[in-house]
């Protein structure tokens, strides 16, 4: 008789799946996230019969990241070998350089153990990212992004000098604290080992490098396993690490608006040896990816994890046999709304194209007719107005009649002329304050005649013979419009 094959574990459902006891602490809630098969994505030859691509949902962690779980190990490692003194006096400070999410990681856990943090951001860290900080009790400190380790402002220079002018204060650096790789060696590679076995287990693992903690970790704890096992490096374009890997090259580092990865340096916790290839995935291939697994999967991802994603897709596209792939779904996309989930920001920086019209129209920032702006209506009662304008965040705005046709325009220094001494004035129209002198000009009417608009301190509202409007053009909007000529 023979033995018959074992069945094939059920998959895990929502109504399935093993519910937790109650935690004692936001702490504990650190770790053992999930992880998800994509099946929506195209990854080429691959598909049903060959490459399995799965994502382990850091974003699931408390504070939104991956990197809680540094966060806590670095601060038991501190506390454990007595750089941290919760009984020092003054109180102890933690202070780091971070991308964003380190930070949140930190203060997560400093928050909970009475610490006071500080950390040192780079300026081109998103908004959600600076506000979740501190609102947690961070005290962030930005600094220039477009400089290179060494620079007096670079963001970990910053830092390091920082703590040394702060009594009684650690600086975990994350980029060369042993702590950083471990906490991923004890957790997250055990939990992928484990969660992948009932579907064949792992046999390519894909992550980027920020401090380089989790390449480091999850590799080795892969390859000890498996020595089989691929580890793919994914780079933004600019970054020296993937030039490093492929080609023994040492490049000179450029920009990149991905956040939280790439590198200007090896961290000294980045073992590069574990990689078997890496990908450069350019910001525009990171920023569509992550929309992408939105669009397709129903998951809102940052824009590591678009990069991250991109040279996965790209890994499994090349494969020619079955392979289960394992990604990292960073952190949470909440902490990019206003950045590359917004068309406008992806827009303005050149990622979604328009069509040229080949006249002013190509500088307006906001057009009327494609619905982009927004105006007010001649009637409308200026405490409405006011309200638009802190919505939005502006400080002027067109204003229309009932057929569509400029009348005038709203700034914020007409409203206050003309209710400073008026209480009553919140209910009077907006044709009361607005300014009926506009400075109109056609589509087809040359760059240069913008130039006396913005002299006289006004703007440029591009208008049709036929009273078709357009759009406004603003000084900066002719800033914007220049620089791209120098671009070409």
């Amino acid at each position: 008789m023979t033995a018959s094959a074992p069945s094939k574990p059920s998959p895990t459902t929502r109504q399935n799946a093993p519910l937790a006891a109650p935690y004692s602490g936001v702490l504990d809630m650190i770790g053992n996230t999930p992880i998800l098969e994509f099946t929506k994505l195209d990854l080429g030859r691959g598909g049903a019969g060959g490459c399995r691509l799965f994502g382990k949902m850091e974003q699931m962690n408390p504070a939104g990241s991956i990197k809680d779980r540094i966060g806590l190990s670095m601060i038991e490692g501190a506390e454990k070998s007595g750089k941290l003194n919760p009984k020092g006096n003054p109180p102890p400070t933690i202070i780091e350089a971070t991308a964003g999410n380190t930070g949140l990681g930190l203060a997560l856990v400093a928050r909970q153990r009475g610490y006071t943090l500080k950390v040192v951001v780079p300026d081109k860290m998103s908004q959600e990212k600076i506000q979740h900080l501190r609102a947690m009790g961070a005290e962030v400190i930005l600094t220039r992004s477009d400089v290179e380790k060494g620079h007096p402002e670079y963001y970990q220079d910053v830092a390091a000098a920082l703590a040394k002018a702060t009594p009684n204060s650690l600086y975990t650096n994350q980029f060369g604290n042993d702590d950083n790789p471990r906490a991923h060696y004890e957790t997250t590679g055990p939990e992928i080992w484990r969660q992948m076995e009932s579907v064949g287990g792992v046999d390519a693992f894909v992550c980027g490098v920020g401090s380089a903690g989790t390449l480091s970790g999850v590799g080795r704890y892969l390859r000890e396993r498996n020595p089989n096992v691929k580890i793919i490096l994914a780079d933004p374009a600019g970054s020296i690490l993937a030039p490093l890997v492929n080609e023994g090259k040492t490049v000179k580092a450029g920009s990149w608006l991905v956040e939280g990865m790439g590198e200007d340096f090896v961290p000294d916790i980045c073992d590069l040896k574990l990689v078997s290839e890496a990908v450069t995935v350019t910001d525009g291939e990171s920023f569509f990816a992550a929309r992408e697994l939105l669009a397709k999967e129903g998951v809102l991802s940052g824009s590591s994890t678009g990069c991250i994603l991109h040279a996965a897709l790209v890994f499994c596209r090349k494969q020619t046999k079955p392979m289960n792939v394992v990604t990292l779904i960073c952190d949470s996309g909440a902490k990019y709304l206003s950045k590359m989930f917004n068309d406008f920001w992806m827009m303005d920086n050149g990622f979604i194209k328009r069509d040229k019209t080949g006249d002013l129209r190509d500088l307006i920032a906001r057009r009327h007719d494609h619905g982009e702006d927004h105006t007010l209506l001649d009637t409308d009662p200026i405490r409405q107005a006011i309200k638009r304008m802190a919505m939005y965040g502006v400080s002027q705005m067109v204003v229309t009649d009932s057929d569509g046709r400029v009348v005038g325009i709203l700034d914020e220094g007409d409203i206050l002329l003309g209710v400073h001494t008026d209480t009553e004035a919140f209910e009077r129209p907006v044709s009361d304050f607005m300014t009926r002198r506009v400075e109109t000009v056609s589509p087809d009417a040359p760059v240069g005649s913008l130039m006396p608009i913005f002299r006289a301190d006004r703007v440029a509202i591009v208008v049709d013979k036929a009273g078709e409007f357009y759009g406004l053009i603003t000084k900066l909007d002719m800033i914007h419009y220049l620089r791209a000529q120098l671009i070409r």
